[in-house]
């Protein structure tokens, strides 16, 4: 079986600039780390190659420094990583990317399996999978919980519903996304590490995907148009109160109040 799991480098911390014209996130020289929610779809495809056999591969799009996340897969047990690279590619939004990673996805082959984590830290949208099925033509399910059973063809998985959990089969080839519950992730292997340090990591960019309409990337393919973004305040103000339970608890409540929390 062919897995591909999509994964994501994002900030590492909160500290991240916007740039003022785009309002983008400026990503370069900020501490990075792999999407936490990828890490459950990573090591969800690592459980069924050891099961079933087959192959892991990872993809993931942005800067040159992106592929870090693709070593840091390496050290966890992926086989191949494939990363979108392209100053064509800057500014995208959900649809944009969904769009071009459905492309390079294209130019890696035939794939019966692609994971993806429910959602990324630094976007939240969790639109990305989906739109990325839909985009290359395959069924997919979204929220899922675990994978009860996998067949030939297909595999029957749990999904979480807003007010349901409920059990579907779908044919190969398919998308799903899993929720962080799915298993406990890995941690990278010192090892593999060592075995994989000369590993190439495959770079595509635009021009070598069959698509060369500039205005479904980036910016230029981005319908959505952000009004204002900006980084949270950090706030590090305190108070200490000393008293008995009574009287805290009366400082406490006259507090909440005063912040209209009550």
């Amino acid at each position: 079986m062919d897995i591909l799991v999509c994964i994501k480098q994002v900030p590492g911390t909160s500290k991240v600039e916007v740039d003022p014209v785009t309002g983008v996130l400026k990503r370069e020289g900020i501490d990075s780390k792999m999407n936490p929610y990828d890490l459950y779809a990573l090591e969800t495809a690592l459980r069924i190659k050891e099961k079933h056999g087959g192959i892991v591969k990872v993809i993931s799009m942005g800067p040159p420094q992106a592929s870090d996340v693709i070593k840091e897969a390496y050290m966890m047990g992926a086989d191949e990583g494939v990363l979108l690279s392209d100053r064509k590619f800057a500014g995208a939004d959900v649809l944009a990317t969904s769009y071009t990673i459905s492309q390079g996805i294209k130019r890696m082959g035939h794939i019966d399996l692609i994971l993806c984590g429910k959602q990324t830290t630094d976007g939240d949208t969790a639109q990305v999978g989906p739109e990325m099925a839909e985009n290359l033509g395959i069924p997919h399910i979204a929220n899922v919980l675990s994978i009860e059973e996998i067949k030939s063809d297909s595999l029957i998985v749990k999904m979480d519903m807003p007010n349901t959990v409920e059990i579907s089969e779908v044919k190969f080839p398919c998308l799903l996304t899993v929720e962080k519950d799915i298993f406990q992730p890995r941690l990278p292997s010192f090892k593999k590490k060592i075995e994989t340090k000369d590993r190439e990591v495959k770079v595509l960019g635009y021009k070598d995907f069959e698509d060369k309409n500039e205005n479904m990337y980036g910016l230029n393919g981005s319908p959505t148009q952000v009004e204002r973004i900006f980084p949270p305040e950090v706030n590090t103000d305190k108070e200490m109160w000393n008293g008995t339970a009574e009287e805290l608890t009366n400082k406490l409540t006259k507090k909440l109040r005063e912040c209209k929390f009550i």
